[in-house]
C-alpha cells in the first residue's frame, strides 16, 4: 500500500524541485483550491501538462461534496490534487490543517489517490494575472505546478 493510500501517512506533496512518484497510468487529474466559502477547480492531464479552469464551487459542507462528486463523475480523473497553504517560512496554520482535512475527506469519500501541493502564493499569482475567477485560476496554478513536477 502506498503512503498516499495509508490513512495515517502524510500525503505526497509536489514542489517544483522534487518529482512526485505518480503511477504512469495516472493521466487525468482534477485539482482543488480549498476555501471555506469557495473551492477553485481545474482539470488537466499529464500529456499536455496544462490545466483548464472549471466553475468554482460556492458551497460548504455536504453541499460542497455533492458538487465535488458531480465534477468527479463528469471528468473521471485518475487522481485528485489539492493545494495546501503554508506560511512563507513553511509553518502550518489553520488553513493548512483545513486543506489537509479536505484532502483526507476526498480520499475517504471518493477512494481516489490525492496529492497535496504547496500552494503558497497561488492566489496572489492568480490575482496579479488579472484572473476573473481567482479560485479557479489558483486551482490551475496548483495543477500545473503538480504536472510540471511529474517524472516523464
Amino acid at each position: 500500500m502506498s503512503a498516499a493510500a495509508m490513512p495515517d501517512a502524510p500525503a505526497p506533496t509536489a514542489s517544483s524541485s522534487v518529482p512526485v512518484p505518480v503511477p504512469a497510468h495516472f493521466q487525468s487529474f482534477l485539482a482543488f483550491d480549498f476555501g471555506l466559502k469557495r473551492t477553485g477547480v481545474a482539470s488537466g492531464n499529464r500529456l499536455l501538462r496544462t490545466a483548464t479552469p472549471q466553475p468554482t464551487i460556492k458551497a460548504e459542507g455536504d453541499a460542497r461534496f455533492a458538487q465535488v462528486e458531480a465534477r468527479i463523475k463528469e471528468w473521471q480523473p485518475d487522481a485528485l490534487v489539492i493545494g495546501v497553504p503554508w506560511h512563507p517560512d513553511g509553518a502550518a496554520h489553520e488553513n493548512t490543517r483545513r486543506a489537509q482535512k479536505f484532502a483526507r475527506q476526498l480520499r475517504g469519500r471518493f477512494n481516489l489517490q490525492v496529492f497535496e501541493v504547496d500552494e503558497r502564493y497561488s492566489t496572489t499569482e492568480a490575482l496579479s494575472s488579472g484572473a476573473r475567477d481567482a479560485d479557479a485560476a489558483s486551482a490551475c496554478i496548483i495543477l500545473e505546478q503538480f504536472l510540471r513536477s511529474l517524472q516523464e
